[in-house]
């Protein structure tokens, strides 16, 4: 007798012999004589008293066939076997349309879904093949039920879904010392030792292009600056035998010499040791700057993860003082102002400069120059983007000025946003960790659930009980999560768990990486809190100074409570501001279809990233910081605070000084600056003009429009999806 029927998706359920009569009476109802209810009883009884009891759903749809053909209505039979062929074509429609859409090179949410990737091309294609038809797996048997049921439901979405199987993290902050003084091995190739300023900056491309086929999320160098430093004075060393050679006298006093500054000067008028010595540095100078254009060069054509996807990379800079270390910032930001190709703007690496005081950030600084010049660059190329070391919450207490390795100490993000530092695992650093995974929380979905409630302070209660359920959900699943990627093998991940990870040079290829991965942290994110506020009190935070004392409080409570989850479940758990892309537009479409259209919180196609005051809400860049600020010491997973400025800023680098000054008063983590910038791609002819569609210099509407999408830039908004192009579309000027 059947007692449990194993479902296609693997779920054992109970068995139901309703479901195969109601199957059979369709059957029946297709042909002339109409159903049989008492033949209906039969042929389930039989089924049932005669079966397993286990079975599968195909086992028990075969006995109906058996007995229907042995039934005097053996047309039924024939309506039986047609209408569970349909079914079977109706399960595998979805993905048959989503596979035709991709095969098309259609433009749409799921072929659109990163900006950053090619999914027109074979290997994006292959990729979204894989991605599409893995996220049904996950969900069918890598989740939990509750988990399973909150991402149906629409209050959590897990990200890297399709990655899932894999075991891979999400990033991680590359300790280039350890590759350049080391070299490394991975899969068949083999990189030695840098030498030399080119080699350096070859191999650190290497680096995180190797990284990046090993893990889903991004890669990024913590100090860029002073991991090139010493191949800046080796080179010099080289150049100095060079005159040597060249005119037979012994310099070998000017191997070592103290430099102020490498800076290229003319040589009229210099004679003797004086000569080599500035000949030397300009030949340097020279080397450096060419290893720099290389470096962003191949940071925007050498493509990862089967050619489909330029690396998704990021350095962090401005800190080192050293000669060598000044001479690698002065050149890497004038590469970058001249644009790479025929003068465009490098979209990679995402380039982040650490302000901070006493180093680069007043006039009496050593680095105060180069901090001006990171602004200049930044008017016209949109990077560097810039971190705040002095925020309150960015200190180290083991940061000394004359310390060497003070870089140790020094917070260092990933473009997008993402922020690694605190460790109850291990030195708090940037250096050698990542992200593990991380999920989402749809608050507004939560928040709209409440608005029935007529008193506010019992809706309120209400929104966070229900995001304590969400929350302790989200908790379990990352922590499923974590279970399941430490039993990955080090040898999975040969770059990472060689080189990279803090702790990896103890695993042997055979050890799996649960001994080392705690290093890492989990995150909870969140979207909407505009749209929340909005459904909760009638306006969002950028309007009311009662519904920002809210945000603060729920944002606050998420803070409250991951601190509670790294004590129970002993892992580096951190709240998230979500760099909603892929994201911005599905929990709003589920939400408006469950709830339709509510103003201020499901009429537009996207919900608002993280705390975000809209970008339709027209406010002064000041006010905006301070609205926004207090939000940064809470989401110590990643933040990014971004203001849009009108006007062409190529000649006005105090624009962004003035907006960095913002970042310092209001204690702000991290920061980008938005402006419009056209360039026609035929003559290089560039602008700021908005909705620039035909070139004043040549006439070619081959315009390249660069966005910033969330953390990073695109260069063209074919890639974007639909709720991105409607935020872009909102989008206003802070002034």
């Amino acid at each position: 007798m059947i007692q449990t029927v194993i479902k296609r998706d693997g779920r054992v359920v109970g068995y139901n012999e309703e479901k195969i009569k109601a199957a059979i009476r369709k059957a029946m109802l297709q042909t002339p004589l109409g159903e049989d209810e008492a033949l209906i009883q039969k042929i389930s009884d039989r089924i049932g008293v005669a079966g397993d009891e286990q079975m599968t759903v195909e086992a028990i749809q075969d006995r109906v066939e058996l007995e229907l053909m042995k039934s005097p209505r053996k047309e039924v039979a024939k309506k039986y076997i047609a209408y569970r062929d349909q079914r079977s074509i109706a399960r595998r429609a979805k993905t048959r349309d989503i596979f035709l859409e991709i095969i098309e090179a259609k433009n749409n949410d799921i072929t659109r879904e990163n900006a950053n990737m090619n999914t027109d091309s074979p290997a994006g294609m292959m990729m979204k093949f894989a991605s599409e038809t893995t996220k049904p797996f996950v969900d069918d048997y890598l989740l939990s039920q509750e988990a399973r049921d909150a991402v149906r439901n629409g209050y959590l979405h897990i990200h890297d879904k399709d990655y899932y199987p894999t075991k891979s993290l999400t990033c991680v902050q590359h300790p280039l010392d350890n590759i350049l003084r080391h070299g490394f091995v991975a899969g068949h190739g083999e990189s030695r030792p840098a030498k030399r300023i080119e080699t350096a900056s070859v191999i650190a491309c290497i680096s995180l292009e190797t990284a990046q086929n090993e893990m889903h999320g991004g890669q990024a160098i913590p100090a860029f600056d002073f991991y090139l430093a010493p191949f800046v004075r080796s080179s010099f060393v080289e150049e100095v035998k060079k005159v040597e050679q060249m005119t037979g006298e012994d310099y070998s006093d000017l191997y070592d010499v103290e430099m102020d500054d490498f800076v290229s000067r003319p040589l009229d008028g210099l004679k003797g040791r004086e000569r080599a010595l500035q000949h030397a540095v300009n030949s340097t100078v020279s080397r450096v700057h060419q290893s720099m254009e290389a470096f962003i060069h191949n940071m925007n054509t050498i493509h990862s993860r089967g050619g489909n996807q330029v690396v998704f990379s990021s350095i962090n800079y401005g800190t080192d003082t050293s000669a060598e270390g000044r001479c690698v910032i002065r050149e890497l930001l004038a590469s970058t102002y001249e644009g790479v190709g025929n003068g465009a703007t490098a979209i990679f690496p995402i380039q982040i400069w650490k302000k901070k005081r006493g180093v680069n950030y007043e006039p009496s600084d050593r680095n105060y120059d180069l901090y001006r010049l990171a602004c200049k660059v930044t008017a016209r190329r949109f990077f560097p983007n810039f971190v705040n070391l002095d925020a309150s919450f960015n200190h180290h207490e083991k940061w000394q000025a004359d310390d060497p390795k003070r870089y140790l100490y020094e917070i260092a993000t990933m473009g997008c946003r993402t922020r690694v530092f605190e460790n109850r695992y291990g030195e708090k650093t940037s250096v050698g960790r990542g992200n593990l995974s991380f999920s989402t929380i749809n608050i507004v979905r939560i928040a709209i659930e409440c608005m029935a409630i007529q008193n506010l302070s019992e809706r309120v209660e209400r929104f966070f009980a229900k995001l304590d359920e969400v929350l302790e959900i989200t908790a379990r699943q990352l922590c499923d999560r974590f279970d399941f990627q430490k039993t990955a093998y080090a040898k999975q991940f040969p770059l990472l768990m060689s080189r990279l990870w803090v702790g990896a040079d103890k695993l042997s290829p055979s050890d799996t990486i649960e001994s080392v991965m705690n290093q890492g942290t989990l995150g909870i994110g969140f979207i909407g809190l505009a749209e929340a506020l909005v459904a909760l009190t009638g306006k969002h935070h950028g309007e009311s100074e009662e519904a920002q004392k809210l945000g603060l409080r729920i944002v606050g409570h998420m803070r409250s409570r991951v601190n509670e989850f790294c004590e129970r479940y002993n892992h580096n758990f951190s709240v998230l501001a979500t760099p909603a892309e892929g994201l911005s537009g599905k929990f709003t479409a589920k939400d408006r279809r469950s709830f339709g259209i509510i103003p201020g919180v499901t009429d537009k196609a996207y919900y608002t990233n993280s705390n975000h005051v809209p970008v339709y809400y027209h406010c002064s860049p000041r006010h905006k910081a301070r609205v926004e600020g207090p939000y940064h010491e809470l989401t110590r997973g990643g933040h990014i605070f971004y203001v849009e400025i009108d006007g062409d800023a190529t000649h006005n680098p105090d624009a962004i000084s003035d907006i960095v000054d913002l970042m310092d008063k209001h204690n702000i983590g991290y920061c980008s600056v938005n402006h419009n910038r056209n360039r026609c791609m035929e003559c290089g002819y560039e602008d700021a003009q908005e909705n620039l569609e035909v070139c004043p210099k040549c006439g070619s509407r081959h315009i390249d429009k660069l966005q910033r999408i969330t953390g990073y830039l695109v260069g063209t908004t074919d890639r974007w999806n639909s709720a991105k192009l409607a935020e872009l579309a909102d989008r206003v000027v802070h002034k």
